[in-house]
């Protein structure tokens, strides 16, 4: 008997997993097309022309800093870690993704 409840209960967790990952496979859901495009703008700023002057100063701040002994190396470190994180941010999710499925 307690074999026949666990059986059953494994199933239904089953369908529930499934039924959960085919809901979160829908790719536009109805009224999501303003925060789509919301979204899309912020991340054309964020990868745009002011973003990447922004970082190249930043990048090239921090290398003067540490080259004349002012920052910590890995302060310096960490900001263009940083800067390769931000601008790659879409191939780290495509990727994570392609595991994913």
């Amino acid at each position: 008997m307690k074999k026949l409840i666990s059986q059953a209960l494994l199933t239904i967790m089953a369908f529930a997993v499934t039924a959960t990952a085919a809901a979160a496979q829908a790719v536009d859901p109805a009224g999501s097309s303003p925060i789509s495009g919301a979204l899309d703008w912020i991340q054309g700023t964020l990868m745009g022309k002011v973003a990447t002057t922004v970082a190249v100063i930043a990048v090239a701040a921090v290398g003067f800093m540490m080259l004349t002994g002012r920052m910590n190396w890995r302060y310096g470190a960490t900001v263009i870690v940083g800067v390769f994180i931000l601008f790659g941010a879409a191939t780290i999710v495509s990727g994570i993704q392609a595991v994913a499925n």
